[in-house]
């Protein structure tokens, strides 16, 4: 076999005459007839012809099969074997396929990645190139933004300046009005249901109205804005058809006007250092959290807070509180279970005040207004910060739950008598069809309602704005 192979090799070209044929190659046919394989393969090298193609001619017979002249002598293939060696004999031989000849040679020949061609196949160096201008990007756009103590977060103002100054905030999926009427849908719907069934089909007159008004005072409105609502829909409307359309947009119109006076940001003088903010209400109604919320607000506005755990009869109490210090920045004091609430008020306001901090926040214990003793508790806190400063506390802001409807209405009194309350946060307004009890609320009190609140999160607490409310409370 291996003889033929030889033969075969070295017959290629003999049809060509012998004057074509260099004299070179006629004497190695001669004279080396009985030469080894080895001895043959190297005599013909040295004499080969140098040719501009890359692939020899034994190399392109190897790949590409016998020529079409060629001819076989001596010695028949057998049936089983290949007339010319596979992949793995050629290896064996040292003859490289044609096939891996051409690709090396088209990787030799491909050109340089272009870094700025979006269709070009990346290597290795064009991503480094890159990475290296994407972080000499980031580089350059990373900048740290100054925070200003005095630069208060929304919601808030100085006594100097009436203008509330508002904080850049992330970005948002849903924005703070469509989380307020999400959180007000319950109200808002069964007032709007109501209000539509009764004006299918009917003009307005003095029974209809009577029936509106009742609507609107079980609606936890209170009797003086539903009086303010049919007073103005029958000025406009009486004697027309009406639908609900017309009784939302007008209720709208007249619940605003009752919560404007009331819906004002939440003034703190900090020529007093600390300024001290105490919390009251009643047990559940959220003061802890509220804290917590409050603190994440003022702390991110570049305010130094102090966090003091008073509401010393829950002991679940001080964790809540410490935790939300841990996670607000804020300073942090507390006691032991069952201790003298006022003696921590006492030490937090002269710890405050060696910290050179801007705010104390101080959380009171959960006190329904009928415990006497309770309550006298929290004239003493009041009383010991007033030793310190004549002014502290100097605001006393009272958390209401929305779901206790009329119930709020006599807390408010309670506290404001006991306490001097200053202002109002309305929070688990999402949790009720009862929201209306916050125009009631200020209808009668007319305390200023700084925040409320719609969920659970740090961002669910929002200053308080009267028409975004009123629009919301009637699905408008």
């Amino acid at each position: 076999m291996a003889l033929g192979f030889i033969k075969k090799v070295f017959s290629f070209g003999k049809d060509k005459t012998e004057t074509d044929k260099p004299d070179s190659d006629a004497a190695i046919e001669k004279g080396n007839e009985n030469a080894s394989f080895e001895e043959v393969l190297i005599e013909a090298e040295a004499h080969a012809p140098v040719t501009d193609d890359p692939v020899s001619d034994l190399e392109m017979e190897t790949a590409g099969g016998p020529a079409p002249d060629a001819t076989i002598a001596d010695e028949e293939p057998e049936d089983d074997k290949p007339l010319l060696p596979g992949p793995e004999q050629a290896g064996d031989m040292g003859i490289v396929p044609l096939s891996l000849l051409q690709a090396e040679a088209e990787a030799d020949e491909l050109p340089a990645t272009d870094v700025n061609d979006p269709d070009a196949p990346l290597d290795t160096l064009a991503m480094d190139a890159l990475l290296d201008e994407a972080e000499a990007v980031t580089a350059s756009e990373t900048t740290e933004t100054p925070v200003t103590p005095s630069v208060l977060p929304k919601g808030f103002s100085l006594p100097s300046e009436r203008v509330v100054l508002v904080e850049a905030e992330p970005e948002q999926k849903l924005s703070w009005f469509q989380r307020l009427r999400a959180g007000l849908s319950r109200t808002s719907m069964q007032l709007t249901s109501q209000i539509s069934a009764l004006f299918t089909k009917r003009k307005l007159d003095e029974d209809t109205l009577d029936e509106l008004e009742d609507l609107l005072i079980q609606s936890d409105l209170g009797l003086e804005t539903a009086m303010r609502i049919t007073g103005a829909l029958s000025s406009e409307r009486y004697g027309k058809d009406v639908s609900g359309e017309d009784v939302a947009r007008i209720m709208a119109g007249e619940i605003t006007k009752v919560l404007a006076p009331v819906a004002k940001p939440l003034e703190l003088d900090l020529s007093h250092k600390p300024h001290v903010i105490l919390v009251v209400g009643v047990n559940g109604t959220g003061k802890t959290t509220t804290i917590g919320k409050l603190a994440a607000k003022l702390s991110g506005s570049g305010l130094k807070v102090m966090l003091a755990a008073g509401d010393t009869f829950r002991a679940a109490a001080i964790e809540q509180l410490k935790i939300w210090a841990d996670r607000t920045g804020s300073e942090f004091i507390g006691t032991k279970l069952g201790a003298d609430a006022a003696g921590l008020a006492y030490d937090a306001f002269e710890q405050a005040r060696t910290k050179k901090c801007d705010v104390l926040i101080i959380d009171t214990a959960g006190r329904l207004q009928n415990k006497t003793e309770l309550m006298d508790e929290l004239e003493k806190i009041v009383r010991v910060l007033g030793k310190l400063d004549p002014d502290a506390p100097h605001t006393v802001l009272q958390t209401l739950d929305a779901t206790t409807g009329q119930n709020a209405l006599n807390q408010v009194e309670i506290f404001r008598n006991v306490a001097g309350v200053s202002g109002l946060i309305m929070t688990k307004l999402d949790g009720t069809a009862r929201g209306g009890i916050l125009v009631a609320i200020a209808a009668k009190h007319k305390l200023p309602v700084y925040f409320i609140g719609v969920g659970e999160g740090v961002d669910d607490l929002e200053p308080f704005e009267a028409e975004d409310f009123a629009k919301a409370i009637a699905g408008v």
